[in-house]
């Protein structure tokens, strides 16, 4: 495993991190890969209020001795905040849930606009610097799904230690982008990096011009690997999390950051990722990166799913099998885009800033075209 500094922190921490949002259904495999991305050198683990039962099965994981090995990152949920002393709640609840007396990195969760004001109204900065004071945290941060200028206004306006942000090979100019992470990396921030496979969603249906780039390509690797190698390339990168479901996809990502060195990818490299971006905008799918914010639907409709069935229709027509499942499994129980009313709530929270709704006709009729 390669080490980094963690900003100005004085950390150091690994470069590949574990995301503690989609874990495996069994408690007892999420507990595993928890200790053996530890065992192999792994330091650096995240998790959040809002994941169903992660900080509670991340809290039984850190036991024995792992908490001690481990820089721990959680997230307040400030959209349930309504009044300043909720703020420390919350942090309370999460601290008995994750079984430890300190957040080594606490981040302000999804700095949408909407989610900003709420910080602002009940003075959550000032609340970040009381529990430093107290002790309860180590580190003030934030995450973010916003336009680079929100971004910028927001690093400015505290002395922030991290900064976490969405990045892969298909959002270089999307949400805060190359331009926030070198922002905030000369302001001295750590930047972590989300989202780096788009939740696993740019691996779903790889076009065929994608793979035919790939295999005529001097160096073999894998999708997964050239979608790591790029960003771990960037030495403004700190740490690159990785929410791997299972074992297996645990031990390849290990494999991949074994030495996670900036300055690895050529000239050559650079060209092939630029032409792999390239084919997959050529596909016009939805970026949805199925985090699940918008859900639940009102009307019951599963967004996440009928996206992701639409981008993999998009790939994969004709004779896509994707519209025989949505038409026969997904339409019938009216969980699908045609239950939409449009009432707007799943774009509020969406932190792509989707036009959920409008995309949703879209789906519907991609779907259930002849």
């Amino acid at each position: 495993m390669q080490y980094t500094r963690f900003g100005n922190t004085g950390l150091r921490v690994s470069r590949f991190g574990l995301g503690c949002m989609r874990f495996p259904e069994d408690e007892k495999d999420a507990i595993e890969m928890v200790r053996y991305a530890i065992d192999h050198g792994v330091n650096y683990v995240d998790t959040a209020y809002s994941y169903e039962n992660s900080e509670a099965i991340t809290g039984k994981a850190l036991k024995d001795g792992y908490r001690e090995r481990t820089v721990l990152a959680t997230k307040s949920p400030v959209w349930l905040v309504e009044k300043h002393a909720d703020f420390e709640k919350y942090l309370d609840e999460e601290l008995r849930r994750l079984k430890t007396d300190r957040i080594d990195v606490y981040l302000l969760h999804n700095l949408s606009h909407t989610h900003w004001e709420q910080v602002k109204r009940f003075d959550g900065l000032s609340f970040l610097d009381k529990m430093v004071e107290k002790g309860k945290i180590l580190f003030k941060a934030f995450s973010i799904h916003n336009t680079l200028p929100a971004f910028m206004q927001i690093v400015d306006a505290c002395d922030w230690d991290m900064a976490q942000i969405q990045l892969n090979i298909l959002d270089e100019k999307q949400q805060a982008g190359i331009g926030g992470l070198k922002y905030g990396a000369a302001k001295g921030l750590a930047m972590v990096v989300m989202e780096p496979l788009r939740g696993g969603n740019l691996l779903n249906a790889v076009p065929k011009e994608v793979r035919d780039l790939l295999a005529r390509h001097p160096e073999k690797r894998s999708l997964v690997e050239w979608c790591f190698r790029w960003l771990y390339d960037k030495p403004e990168v700190s740490v690159i999390l990785s929410g791997t479901r299972t074992l297996e996809q645990l031990k390849d990502n290990l494999r991949i950051f074994d030495r996670a060195r900036p300055g690895v990818m050529s000239g050559d490299d650079q060209r092939l990722i630029a032409a792999i971006r390239a084919a997959f905008e050529a596909q016009h799918s939805i970026g949805c990166t199925g985090c699940g914010y918008c859900m639940p639907c009102p009307s019951g409709v599963r967004i996440p799913e009928v996206f992701r069935l639409y981008n993999s229709h998009q790939l994969m027509k004709p004779g896509s099998i994707d519209t025989v499942f949505y038409k026969k499994s997904i339409v019938p129980i009216n969980a699908g885009a045609d239950q939409c009313i449009a009432c707007g709530e799943c774009a509020g929270r969406c932190p792509q800033s989707l036009d959920i709704p409008q995309l949703l006709k879209l789906a519907h009729a991609g779907l259930t075209e002849e």
